[in-house]
């Protein structure tokens, strides 16, 4: 009996060990009821703005002289960019009238910039004379903002760089000295203004000992309990951020996709902006992935925000006004999005967003649940005809919607318990893929974003890789005669073959070519096969695709 109760002890202890380590390390996430609101939001305004608005350029990268720790020049010498703010008067500026456009366009909540990577301070903080109150200006935006935000009950959030290309020690041997600089204004920032609902990290490739990010969370927790931290200061944290893209569908980890409504992260004269259809499909494919979308404008030099960009965002939440029920509060799926269309469910709802359905008839694979009802949110009729196998959505004549025709199903138990399904009719959708090679090693590129049925998704290799594999498994022996492959960044690849896993386990080739190109598509001879691989036999660069799609041989 002594060594069984030493057995448990012993496990009683190491228990307690690694109670006492996840409590230690409690600071890393939110608590769940903390990232609730953040979850039901789904729509959020990005702000970046500042001294650089003056020239029209890029915040930051614009910017001239040293990027320690980046490489890289911007056109602006660094001298001029650094006295930028000297002429910086936004009269116009009103965080109020910020406040009630984001309302307008149905954000839940404001993340603005307080420090990009010039180093140059939006707010007044004691711990560097570069900043917005010393400008002609002379006023603390981020106080005024976040006092229209708290007034408006407007959910606030901070993004701050850890990276500071203006700061003397930034990466010198007094690395140190500026570390503590960082902390202290993170310090400011959770103190002097009130509620803090987001910090939004953007350390590009630092590291969590860059920034010493473990204690830098302790700090922000103690001070903002209920805060929600980004994954870009070198620690995972609370949600993802994909940028300038549409992120990969994600439902067992919080995301939220960064993207301009222009080109240009900061005011630039007749930036091209991004038509109606364009950001509410955004937004949709954002929630239909499970994940929210932070849509960032540039406000002018004047401090207001471009009338056409107002303009944009009214319309959104126009749509919203009516619509937004099928997107605040829910979750992605049933349906993975795909290039036509995305779902979102809450309850036993489902709604299914056709962006560019073929025709007035939709096919869709089955569910694995029953639909009880159907109606059509957008205005007409739509009749469910089901089987084991799959949806067939008859449409009334008029439609479909010009930017989203939304069909409401009512299944017969929760959508969210029902498997994410894959739309194409691939068969390499969803299915097991490995590489010769991926991207610096990240998850944004890896194989089986090309045979996840987003063509904003992509695998991709690393700058230098002049031939590379793609393998899928495809489950089962499946027999298929039509190949179709979108190719990112042009057209890099020059030759490649098709192979098969061989009886004797080696790969046996059934097709060359040569191009490849964005809408690649090639039918050929039946072919049999379970494992197929894509072989890139030469490329000018890294190879790069969207989709790499198999389809079965018509009525099999």
């Amino acid at each position: 009996m002594r060594g069984y109760s030493a057995l448990v002890t012993a496990v009683v202890l190491c228990g307690a060990g690694a109670l006492a380590g996840a409590a230690e390390r409690a600071y890393l996430h939110a608590a769940q009821e903390d990232m609730a609101w953040w979850t039901e939001a789904r729509f959020g305004l990005f702000v970046h703005w500042g001294p650089v608005s003056l020239k029209g350029t890029e915040i930051g990268w614009s910017r001239g002289g040293e990027r320690r720790g980046t490489g890289g020049s911007g056109p602006i010498p660094a001298e001029e960019y650094d006295r930028l703010y000297e002429s910086f008067n936004p009269v116009e500026f009103d965080a109020d009238e910020w406040v009630a456009i984001a309302q307008a366009a149905g954000m839940k909540y404001i993340v603005f910039t307080t420090k990009h990577h010039d180093g140059f301070c939006m707010f007044d903080t004691a711990l560097s004379e570069y900043k917005i109150t010393n400008s002609p200006f002379g006023r603390d935006v981020v106080a005024e903002l976040a006092e229209a935000c708290h007034k408006a009950g407007m959910r606030l959030g901070f993004y701050y760089s850890p990276p500071d290309w203006h700061h003397p020690d930034y990466r010198t041997e007094r690395h140190a000295q500026y570390v503590a600089y960082l902390h202290g204004q993170l310090r400011e920032l959770c103190t002097n203004y009130g509620q803090v609902d987001v910090i939004w990290f953007d350390g590009l490739a630092g590291t969590a000992a860059d920034w010493d990010s473990d204690d830098l969370f302790k700090m922000i927790r103690e001070l903002q309990p209920g805060v929600l931290i980004n994954n870009r200061a070198g620690l995972k944290a609370d949600f993802d951020t994909p940028e300038q893209r549409v992120g990969a569908f994600q439902n067992d980890r919080p995301w939220e996709s960064c993207i301009t409504i222009c080109r240009q992260w900061a005011w630039k004269p007749d930036d091209t902006m991004k038509s109606l259809e364009e950001c509410l499909h955004t937004l949709i494919r954002c929630a239909g992935g499970d994940g929210n979308l932070l849509f960032n404008v540039g406000p002018m030099p004047s401090g207001a925000i471009e009338p056409r960009q107002v303009e944009r965002l009214k319309e959104m939440g126009a749509w919203l006004e009516q619509y937004g029920g099928t997107i605040y509060g829910t979750r992605g799926g049933p349906y993975r999005p795909c290039d036509w269309c995305a779902s979102t469910c809450t309850g036993n709802v489902a709604y299914l967003h056709l962006l560019a359905p073929a025709g007035n008839e939709v096919v869709l694979p089955g569910l694995g649940a029953r639909v009880v009802s159907s109606r059509l949110l957008t205005g007409g009729e739509v009749e469910v005809s089901q089987a084991e196998d799959g949806l067939t959505l008859s449409l009334a004549p008029a439609l479909p919607h010009a930017i989203d025709t939304i069909v409401e199903l009512t299944l017969d138990r929760p959508a969210g318990e029902v498997a994410p399904v894959f739309v194409s009719a691939s068969l390499t959708a969803g299915k097991p893929a490995t590489a010769s090679n991926v991207y610096q090693g990240m998850k944004e590129y890896t194989a089986d974003k090309a045979v996840d049925g987003n063509s904003a998704s992509r695998w991709a290799t690393d700058g230098g890789t002049y031939a590379a594999w793609l393998a899928i498994d495809l489950g089962k022996e499946v027999t298929f005669d039509r190949m179709t492959i979108d190719e990112a960044c042009g057209t890099r690849v020059e030759s490649y073959e098709l192979q098969r896993r061989g009886d004797d386990g080696g790969w046996e080739t059934v097709l060359t070519g040569g191009r490849i190109g964005p809408a690649f598509s090639r039918e050929f001879e039946p072919i049999t096969a379970r494992e197929v691989r894509l072989n890139i036999l030469k490329a000018s660069e890294g190879p790069t695709l969207n989709e790499f799609d198999l389809y079965p041989v018509r009525g099999k």
